[in-house]
């Protein structure tokens, strides 16, 4: 098959959503209609709870209970589809905001219940900064929930997006009945517990059709047709280019745990989602038709057991064909790799590959060459960009406890900040080291590991700083802002300066005085 062919067969997306909204089932039920899995349930494990604080180790294990449940491939209607997880716990956010990087698209979940939370909105911040499409999938219908004229107003009003329903419900909670297809004017009417694909689509003539009044009652046909007659008047037609542009997201309700919803959801993802696109490098577009192959690192993961200390670092193919056992530029480092034994996921298991193409996520066994963000190529000396680093919420100064152990220490700490754990700063003079979080969890994540993996004991003192700062502007300008504030400046895993502003009113003050400044919340300052 031809590289445009591999390429218009693949569909690649992730599935976001807020803790509880039914991202993890919604995941699961695609799978049943890939035929991938059998049952209900096969990927309940990796659901993300809140435990004790004394069950760190138990989440991460939860987390990526095997490397195939990151990253998940199923065949449906001829098209390759790559599901990437992402974890909903807010803890991991950055990781989920990394994944998104590697995706072409994103079908975002929400509970008609609670509605949009705040990880949903910080999550779709990242999807509008990168222009990536998006589908919504409002869960849990069955449940007694909001009003769905009121949940549009609130996805527009809070995601700032413009939505487009293509399935409409007929009433929620105890009294749901179903849901009326408003592209093709088919009723899917609702059973409660579905574990297996099953169809009950009835065909109709539109709203009018006589049949409705039958099958839905005359009081709720009635107002479906008020409903439906309001959407069309407001939405009208979807504009598929609007939503490519992710100007448009088009909104689907049903019920993820009963399989309800589901596969109209599927074919209109598989009809409209884009096939792998062109990816933004520091010196030029890389188109996924190109003939040389190009793939970037969007994420590491440490095997936890400790008698293998293997790193998985998670490829995302850009162009061309990825081969096994042939050498790669790795641009950073300047250095040949070849891979023996690359593999990709089909649900639960994995299985060596010859050949990717773009769209795929190939594992690659890591010794210790790989951080986030590291470009693969044939030769041609690119960097992809998008992956940056974001202002963390939590700053701790990492404390040896153990001199002897210093260099265990160093390079644990800057390993497990490669994985993406957490983010590393340096101050000079004094080799103090700053790790920043998005929440709490990572620091006694870290501790057990730094500890168990590297033999090195450590605490985490709280330091009083609000965010980081990626600065740009004049390099002299700049320069002279480091050694007035030099108490205040540390360097990140790439060596570049920030800004560590201990409250929002230093660093008010710090933009303010310095107008030839521009203090950034992420290290790609043109993100």
């Amino acid at each position: 098959m031809s590289l445009e062919k591999e390429i218009e067969k693949r569909k690649t997306f992730a599935i976001i959503s807020h803790p509880d909204a039914g991202k993890t089932t919604l995941t699961e039920k695609f799978l049943l209609f890939g035929g991938q899995i059998q049952t209900a349930g096969a990927v309940k494990s990796n659901k993300i709870k809140k435990t004790a604080a004394s069950d760190f180790m138990e989440i991460e294990k939860q987390r990526g209970i095997s490397v195939a449940t990151s990253v998940m491939t199923f065949e449906y209607k001829n098209k390759l589809v790559n599901i990437l997880d992402t974890p909903g716990h807010k803890d991991f956010a950055e990781d989920t905001y990394r994944t998104l990087t590697a995706v072409d698209s994103v079908i975002l979940v929400i509970d008609c219940v609670k509605g949009v939370e705040e990880q949903t909105e910080r999550l779709m911040e990242v999807c509008r900064m990168r222009k990536t499409p998006v589908i919504v999938f409002i869960n849990k219908m069955d449940r007694d929930g909001k009003d769905p004229f009121d949940l549009l107003d609130e996805l527009e009003n809070k995601l700032n997006i413009h939505v487009h329903p293509l399935s409409w419900p007929i009433n929620g909670g105890s009294d749901f009945k179903g849901v009326y297809l408003l592209h093709d004017h088919s009723l899917n009417l609702f059973e409660s517990q579905k574990t297996k694909i099953t169809d009950d689509i009835v065909n109709l003539n539109g709203v009018n059709d006589p049949k409705l009044d039958d099958l839905v009652g005359v009081k709720d046909a009635s107002k479906l047709r008020e409903d439906a007659e309001l959407i069309e008047g407001v939405y009208g037609d979807l504009n598929k280019e609007k939503y490519l542009k992710a100007d448009v997201a088009p909104v689907f309700f049903g019920s993820a745990l009963n399989n309800f919803g589901i596969r109209e959801l599927l074919d209109t993802f598989i009809e409209i989602a884009p096939t792998p696109l062109s990816r933004p490098t520091a010196s030029r577009a890389v188109e996924p038709t190109e003939q040389k192959f190009s793939g970037f690192i969007f994420k590491i993961h440490a095997n936890l057991d400790p008698k293998h200390r293997d790193r998985i670092a998670f490829l995302r193919v850009c162009s061309g064909r990825f081969e096994r056992n042939k050498p790669y530029e790795h641009t950073r480092l300047h250095k040949g790799l070849r891979f023996a034994n690359p593999y990709t996921f089909l649900a639960q298991s994995k299985e060596v590959v010859d050949y990717a193409y773009p769209g795929d996520v190939v594992g690659l066994y890591d010794t210790g060459n790989f951080k986030i963000g590291d470009t693969l190529t044939e030769g041609e000396d690119l960097q992809f960009k998008g992956i940056p680093s974001f202002s963390p919420e939590i700053f701790k100064e990492l404390i040896n406890l153990d001199p002897m152990k210093s260099k265990q220490l160093e390079k644990g700490i800057e390993q497990l900040t490669d994985e993406g754990l957490a983010s590393l700063f340096k101050q000079e003079p004094g080799s103090r080291r700053f790790v920043g979080t998005v929440g709490e969890l990572q620091f006694e994540v870290l501790q057990y590991r730094l500890e168990h993996e590297y033999n090195a004991k450590c605490r985490f003192e709280p330091r009083n700083i609000h965010k980081a700062c990626w600065m740009s502007g004049e390099e002299e300008v700049i320069r002279e802002f480091m050694k007035f504030r030099m108490n205040n400046i540390a360097f990140d895993k790439d060596n570049l300066p920030v800004f560590l502003a201990e409250t929002a009113f230093v660093l008010r003050m710090a933009q303010e005085n310095n107008p030839k400044i521009q203090f950034h919340l992420t290290s790609e300052f043109k993100l």
